[in-house]
């Protein structure tokens, strides 16, 4: 396939091939189709879904909720905020679990991440499937002694995560998937949200009680640790606020789906651009043993610029629209739309990054997309930015790090395999 003339290829295609085309080229050729559409046609519409290539355009959409809203959540997330666009509930659940991932808590995060990732490394004695035993197994923990879901099984947690991430993130009309295989997900996504509910059902009736118990007492010694479930047990809320133990569950089982399969594919696929670049990798190594997370970390978030976990996210559009107005590419999106604001692209628009095809660390942070944009920004982006980077300077510092093969996905749209192996003394 040219890396080149991909619109001349569009246009001469019939309408119910121009769709597969584009996602065709989203899958496999992203940047050099992306970097074509900036230039010639930054807004595209194709019979099945609308791609928004720019960096303006991207922040445009991402800006208005409720012109581009997140209806392709709705059927996926059962009335948990994120589903929500700018309203009540959005606003006041989202601030009420910010309140309780303080961001003081940061340092023991990351000291918190870098133990448990230390202790995974040390006992692999130089061999490591990384995906499953570690960049999975890592933000798990976290979910269990920080989050405050303990009880599960990390491999359940996992198993929650994954199918929940697959179903509202990779099972959409416009992903063009067959029948049966989207049908599939659905099932799983259905299967596992009931024994996520389950687990979380035991898990609040468990840890209300041992808080009632803590505060019959007021004795240290039943005192539960102090994680992000039980600073929500311990919270009274006003009846105005709607907070109740129903919500409060849907909240907590939250933190698991947003924390695992995010992580676990930005750290397998940061690890794997740098050690596919000996000279960054050196360079990121040399940060790393400075001591320096500020400069370590602009290695990471520059390295995911290039291999995001998603080159898009995606809005349905409430209303009529022109994006992009009073410029010479001006469109005018209907209501209904799929728009796809192409977060990857945007991070290559030399309108907001100099020299974007090359690799330059300690960029401006506020111009990546890596926790979204807009009111759907990840309600977890600071702990993201402690653990996501502590996981990679974990692997990157073991001496002589290299891999066996690249990256496995299994014709999924996940890391499933990536075997590394290292020096040990």
């Amino acid at each position: 396939m040219s890396t080149s003339n991909y619109l001349e290829q569009y246009d001469a295609a019939s309408d119910t091939e121009k769709s597969v085309l584009a996602r065709r080229w989203i899958d496999t050729e992203p940047l050099p189709f992306f970097k074509e559409l900036r230039q010639k046609r930054p807004i595209l519409v194709t019979p099945k879904f609308t791609l928004v290539t720019r960096f303006d355009d991207v922040r445009e959409v991402l800006s208005m909720p409720k012109v581009f809203t997140v209806e392709p959540y709705v059927s996926k997330m059962a009335d948990y905020l994120m589903m929500h666009d700018d309203d009540a509930l959005h606003t006041r659940e989202k601030s009420l679990m910010q309140c309780m991932l303080n961001r003081d808590d940061l340092p023991a995060v990351r000291e918190m991440v870098a133990n448990v990732s230390k202790e995974i490394l040390d006992n692999a004695n130089g061999n490591v499937e990384l995906v499953n035993s570690y960049c999975r197994m890592v933000p798990a923990t976290l979910v269990r002694e920080y989050f405050g879901l303990t009880g599960a099984k990390r491999r359940d947690l996992i198993e929650w995560s994954y199918w929940n991430q697959v179903d509202t993130f990779h099972n959409q009309p416009f992903d063009l998937l067959p029948p049966e295989k989207s049908q599939y997900i659905i099932d799983k996504h259905n299967e596992t949200s009931k024994e996520l509910g389950k687990f979380i059902v035991e898990l609040i009736a468990r840890r209300t009680l041992q808080v009632k118990a803590e505060e019959l007492t007021f004795s240290t010694l039943v005192r539960l640790d102090d994680d992000i479930v039980t600073r929500m047990l311990r919270t009274d809320y006003p009846k105005q606020l709607d907070f109740d133990i129903k919500r409060l569950g849907l909240n907590a089982g939250g933190l698991l789906i947003g924390a695992i399969e995010t992580t676990a594919q930005a750290v397998a696929q940061i690890v794997q651009y740098l050690i596919d670049r000996p000279e960054w990798l050196a360079k990121a190594k040399l940060a790393a043993q400075q001591n320096s997370a500020a400069e370590f970390d602009g290695y990471v978030w520059e390295a995911l610029r290039f291999v995001p976990i998603t080159p898009y996210l995606f809005r349905t559009t409430a209303s009529d629209y022109a994006a992009a107005k009073g410029t010479d590419h001006e469109t005018v999106l209907r209501a209904g739309t799929h728009v796809l604001p192409v977060t990857l692209s945007a991070m290559f628009d030399e309108r907001a990054f100099e020299s974007p095809d090359e690799f330059i660390p300690q960029r401006n942070w506020y111009n990546y997309f890596h926790f979204g944009f807009g009111s759907h920004e990840c309600l977890g982006r600071y702990v993201g930015r402690e653990m996501i980077p502590e996981m990679v300077h974990q692997v990157l510092t073991r001496e002589g790090i290299k891999a066996k093969s690249p990256i496995d996905y299994k014709a999924g749209p996940f890391p499933e395999q990536y075997e590394l192996s290292w020096t040990t003394q």
